[in-house]
This record gives C-alpha cells, sequence and structure tokens, in this order.
C-alpha cells in the first residue's frame, strides 16, 4: 500500500509501507561485485530448477486443473442438478507460497487452492469424491488426507511433483474462470476454513504488490530461506521461520531499502532483525479492518494476540500474525543466529568473508550435551505418514510445556528436521531438542528440573490420536550428546572430539530414568567450545543485566526516553519516543501522521550504527491512561522483552528436579 507524507506544503513521494523508507541509496560497484557472487553461490547450491522440471510443473498443474473441473461437475450431476448448471458448474486452481512468488527449488512442492461453488462441500466431496477420484489415478502416489489440520489439506504427488491442495468452499453457484480472488467480497458468507485456505493466496499475491522490485526481492528471499535450512531455523511447525515468515520479513527489508540489490538487502535484513525489539509487529502496511466483522490480528483488543513473541503480521484482510507458533526457546534461537550473520555480513562488506561462512550449516548434533530424543514408529509407510505428521504437529506443545514448567529457566531447542535410521525395518523417525538452561539464569547448586509430568503430559495429548492402530507407538528419552544414535551424523559416523583438560564435577543422586540413567543437564554454550560453561557472574553479568533492563530502570541511555503526550480520538494518551522514531502501534492506531512527522529525518547517507538507531527507533511502548492493572502489567513485560521476565524467575525457588527416560538431572 503505498503512502505519501507532505512536508512545508509539498507532497512527498510516495513508497511503501507504513514509514518512510531508511534508505534509498544504490548500489555501488562493490555491492554489484558482492551480488554477483551471491548468486554463483545460490546457483551451485542446486536453489534453481531445471528447463525440464518448469514445464513438468506446468504441465501437473493443468491436469490437476481438469481433473477438478471433471470432479465438480460430477457432484453436481449425482446431485440432481439441471443439464444448465451441470455444463456451468466450474472449480479454479490457484496456486500460492514459494512457487507463486517464484522462489521454489527443485524438489519444492507445489501449495495449490481449490476454489469451488457453494453446492461441493469440504467433507463429503472434497475429502471423499476427489479424494477417490485421485486414488484411481496412476499419475497420483501418496496420497494422504489431513482432515483435523488448522487448514485442512489433501497431500500428495502427482507425477514425482509433490502437491499440498487445500480446499475452499465460495458462496457462488458457478466459479467464473476470470475469478478475482483478491477482492474482499469473496469472503463473505463462507465458513472459517475456507477463509484462512484462500488467505494463502491473499497473502501471497499482496507480498508481490508491496515490494518495489520483484526480482530482487525474489533472488534475496531465496537466499534467506536456504540460510535458515542450512542454520536450522526453517521449520513453521516446530516454532522457527516458514516460508511466509521468511517472505514477509525480506518484503519489509525491501520496502525500507527500495533502491538496494540483493546482496545489500541481505545484508540490512540481519542488521534490522538484530536490532528489533520483539514483540513489536513487522508490518507490510496498515492493518485493515475490513467490513465484514472478521477477526484480525490486534494486541489491543485480543488477549491472546498480546502473548506472541515475534508477530510478523499477514497483509491480505483478515490480517493475522503467521508466526504465532513462536516460543521463547526459539526465538532466542533466531535473534543469536541473526547477531551470527549480521556479524559475517560486516566482515564481507569489508571483504573479511565469503558468502559461503554465512551458509555454514549449525552443528546441532555437537551443540548442546544433552537432547530429549522423540522416537515415533508405525508398521507400514500409510501409517506412518500419518502417525508422523500428527506427533510432528504436537511437538511445539511439548517445547512450550517444557517452558511453562519451568518457569522459564529451561530453554528447549527443537532440531527442524526428522531424522531417520536407515538400518530399520517399518515406518521410523525421530525428532531431537537441545536442552540447557536459559541466558541469564544464574546457577545454582545442586538444582534440578523434573519434567517427567511435562512429558506425561505429552504423551499423554499425542495418545488422542483418533486413528491410531497398533504398531503406532512413541518413545520419548533423554540421551546425553555421547549417547546419540550415530545415524543422527552424516554417514554414520560420530565426529571425533578433541581432547579437554580434566575437570571435576559434582553430581547429585537421583532415581531411576526414562530408560536412561538420571544424567546432567549442563548450561551450552552457543558462540564457545561445546565444553565451556561460563557463569554469568563479573563484568559479562552486569552487561548482560544492563542489556535487558527497560530504559526507566537503567536511566537515560545512548537514545535518551522523552515522554510526550499524545491525542489519540478523545483519550488522552502517553508515549515513550526517542528523538526520531515513533510507536508500531501509533500506526496500528491510526496516528500516521504523527509517525510520519519523527521519522522525517534525514536518515539517507547514515551509517550503519545510526541506521541501526534509526530502526530500533521505529519501536516504543504505549500506555494508555486509564487501562486496567492487568492489562497495563501485560503491556510493561512485553515491552521489558524476554529476559527482564527471565531475571524475575531467575530469583524463584526451582521445586525438584529430574526427568525420568531421559532428563534432567542437575546443571553444572
Amino acid at each position: 500500500m503505498a503512502a505519501s507524507g507532505q512536508v512545508n506544503g509539498n507532497v512527498s513521494p510516495q513508497y511503501l509501507g507504513v514509514t518512510e523508507p531508511i534508505s534509498t541509496a544504490g548500489p555501488t560497484e562493490a555491492d554489484h561485485a558482492r551480488t554477483q557472487k551471491l548468486e554463483k553461490v545460490l546457483v551451485s547450491a542446486g536453489l534453481y530448477e531445471s528447463q525440464d522440471e518448469a514445464v513438468l510443473r506446468e504441465e501437473v498443474l493443468g491436469r490437476l486443473d481438469q481433473t477438478i473441473k471433471l470432479w465438480v461437475k460430477q457432484i453436481s450431476q449425482n446431485k440432481g442438478f439441471s443439464d444448465q448448471l451441470i455444463q456451468e458448474a466450474n472449480a479454479k486452481i490457484f496456486t500460492f507460497g514459494s512457487y507463486r512468488l517464484g522462489v521454489h527449488g527443485p524438489s519444492t512442492d507445489i501449495d495449490t487452492l481449490c476454489v469451488g461453488p457453494r453446492h461441493a462441500s469440504r467433507e463429503e466431496d472434497f475429502f471423499a469424491e476427489l479424494y477417490k477420484m485421485l486414488a484411481d489415478m496412476e499419475e497420483v502416489t501418496e496420497l494422504h488426507p489431513v482432515t483435523d489440520a488448522h487448514v485442512p489439506v489433501m497431500k500428495f504427488k502427482f507425477n514425482g511433483i509433490s502437491i499440498d491442495l487445500l480446499y475452499a468452499r465460495l458462496s457462488l453457484w458457478v466459479i467464473p474462470e476470470d475469478l478475482d480472488i483478491s477482492q474482499e467480497s469473496i469472503l463473505r458468507n463462507i465458513d472459517e476454513q475456507s477463509v484462512r485456505s484462500l488467505n494463502g493466496c491473499r497473502v501471497t499475491d499482496q507480498i508481490l504488490r508491496l515490494v518495489p522490485n520483484i526480482q530482487h526481492f525474489r533472488t534475496t528471499l531465496r537466499c534467506l530461506k536456504f540460510w535458515a535450512k542450512r542454520r536450522g531455523v526453517y521449520s513453521n511447525v516446530t516454532g522457527f521461520l516458514g516460508g511466509v515468515n521468511c517472505a514477509l520479513l525480506v518484503a519489509r527489508i525491501c520496502q525500507l531499502y527500495p533502491n538496494a540489490i540483493p546482496s545489500m538487502l541481505v545484508s540490512r535484513f540481519f542488521r534490522v532483525y538484530t536490532q528489533w525489539r520483539w514483540p513489536n509487529p513487522v508490518m507490510l502496511c496498515a492493518i485493515d479492518e475490513g467490513t465484514l466483522g472478521l477477526p484480525v490480528w490486534d494486541p489491543r483488543k485480543n488477549p491472546r494476540d498480546r502473548m506472541h513473541h515475534m508477530p510478523i503480521i499477514t497483509p491480505a484482510y483478515p490480517c493475522m500474525n503467521s508466526s504465532y507458533n513462536v516460543s521463547l526457546s526459539t526465538l532466542r534461537v533466531m535473534t543469536d543466529e541473526f547477531q551470527r550473520a549480521n556479524e559475517i555480513c560486516e566482515n564481507l562488506e569489508m571483504n573479511k568473508a565469503e558468502w559461503n561462512i554465512l551458509f555454514e550449516p549449525y552443528p546441532f548434533f555437537e551443540a548442546y550435551k544433552n537432547y530429549l530424543q522423540v522416537e515415533i514408529t508405525a508398521l507400514d509407510d500409510d501409517d506412518f505418514r500419518k502417525w508422523k505428521g500428527w506427533v510432528e504437529s504436537r511437538l511445539r506443545q511439548l517445547t512450550l510445556k517444557i517452558e511453562k514448567h519451568t518457569y522459564g529457566m529451561l530453554q528447549c531447542h527443537p532440531y527442524p528436521c526428522e531424522v531417520v535410521d536407515s538400518s530399520r525395518k517399518g515406518g521410523h523417525c525421530a525428532f531431537f531438542m537441545g536442552l540447557q538452561r536459559s541466558q541469564g539464569v544464574p546457577q545454582q547448586e545442586g538444582q534440578q528440573f523434573d519434567i517427567r509430568a511435562t512429558v506425561d503430559e505429552f504423551r499423554h495429548s499425542v495418545n488422542m490420536y483418533m486413528l491410531w492402530k497398533p504398531g503406532m507407538e512413541l518413545h520419548v528419552s533423554h540421551v546425553r550428546r555421547k549417547q546419540l544414535p550415530a545415524y543422527v551424523f552424516p554417514g554414520g559416523l560420530r565426529p571425533v572430539r578433541p581432547l579437554r583438560p580434566l575437570t571435576v564435577v559434582s553430581k547429585s543422586a537421583s532415581g531411576p530414568a526414562f530408560g536412561n540413567s538420571v544424567s546432567q543437564l549442563p548450561k551450552s554454550d552457543s558462540g564457545t567450545t561445546d565444553e565451556d560453561v561460563e557463569d554469568i557472574s563479573g563484568e559479562g553479568g552486569e552487561r548482560l543485566k544492563r542489556k535487558f533492563q527497560p530504559a526507566e530502570e537503567v536511566g537515560l541511555t545512548k537514545r535518551q526516553t522523552i515522554r510526550e503526550p499524545m491525542n489519540v480520538g478523545d483519550e488522552r494518551m502517553t508515549t515513550s519516543i526517542s528523538p526520531a522514531v515513533a510507536s508500531t502501534e501509533q500506526f496500528i492506531m491510526g496516528e500516521q501522521e504523527t509517525f510520519d512527522k519523527t521519522l522525517k529525518r534525514g536518515l539517507e547517507g547514515y551509517s550503519a550504527e545510526e541506521e541501526l538507531e534509526a530502526v530500533d527507533d521505529i519501536q516504543t511502548s504505549i500506555c494508555r491512561k486509564g487501562d486496567s492493572a492487568e492489562l497495563l502489567q501485560s503491556k510493561l513485560e512485553q515491552a521489558s522483552g524476554i529476559c527482564r521476565e527471565q531475571s524475575r524467575l531467575a530469583a524463584l525457588k526451582p521445586g525438584s528436579c529430574s526427568f525420568s527416560n531421559g532428563v534432567v538431572d542437575e546443571l553444572e
């Protein structure tokens, strides 16, 4: 959505997004050279499909479109409709996700949406009649309907191409071939599942409308998705970034730097999101309240929205938080990765590093001393696919429960991919989670974390699966790093660890464990050698404490906080605004004019550090006079950040601790 402001009576040039760009500077010769090197790395990594595969995908989509058109005519005939209505009956296929954005790779699935008429139901017609038609086709394999998902989907392969097919049932009797699903009226009188299904296509199309240069956006997004996968932070289902999250984050950077080319955009991506103060939202346009009364993301009205840790808001009505799966633990992992990548990009700009360093894989199975292993098995491939999908969809709940039941003092880092033991017969895979003491939590002698009840609760929720069959099994256990199965390592070969000086560690006695002896869970040490464990104390601890204390507790920082009153409607408000910046919540509330005024500074030509200050200053929190004490407290907790809450919780005395069948004993 384009916006414009007025300065001295003159209309300023239009821009995309909710704020003016941070910089409109174009690339230098060095930027062009770095972009060429980046594109070579992406090509050599095999991220682009061949021409033959592109043609095959087009043929598959054409064949699928023919199939659903035949399906809708058959169900119209079965329901006794007139010959004319049978003749006019139609359904239409739309694409969305990475394929629609133009950033798909050779093995990427195609996200598709089937839009059908009002007389074609989801349960009886889509998941029953269409399922039968697809099952009878030789080209279709691995057909798997997921009817109980948040967005119901039919998964299958068509001539070897993976397809995820959603369904939206419109209120129209006939679906026209030139149907425009971007119109708000398309959402009228349809069920909630159809709204969610349509939202994928509507969001994808809106993203492409809101970026200044689609080709630069695509190259940057392809790079960032590759980085996220290599660093283990690409998996929406486990609480990391998914495809739409990455697209929205990249699109916002394209808006803030409209004339930048991919190498610049990648660097600015990490520079901005290293500085971003979550949970302030990332938005491409102002939130559209709409006219249909559908719920939209609004933390002022919806208590659940205030609990989101990393809101990334979709630009199409109804606007939603696309990253509601993010937990405190996964947010911490991602912010650490943003920081690492930012340092590498700074070295790249000084010709002290190469692009390959950015994409080095994260050594997950060497990064922690303690892991949680979730192993699932089934008797045949069909049962295994269903069972794995169900368990995987519940893993995020295990992460959240561990955080909750340990008062945020135990961090749980899920590995985003399943690991398969190819030597075993039948369906088998395992999911792993790294466990460590959360940053900022002080070490206490004899401290233990008892999460047996947490795991039992998780297993109970998984065993509620309505389609359970004999042979579908789940085993949860704790393993030390040295006990990890060999199949998690490349080639099944465990890496040789260097010898280290002998240290003496005290252990507390405990009872039997979940199938393993109860073992110690030392604090992991991201960024240092695996075996080093450093207490948060002394000068380093004071720096950490100062970093996460809010301004009102520490006093004035280099960005001195000023207080100034604002008028919003008839209400008197107070906002904390840093000198060149406005609150993100201001433009949520319609205070675009006030927001624009505070951003109209000459940011072009700023240094990297000054740009960071400008980005940081985009965000502050607003407290309404007259808010209830509970609401005010909620806002203050959100504004203070993750580690402030941890500091408070660290003072609490932990309960008894020992995690059977594998986890958790005393922390070093």
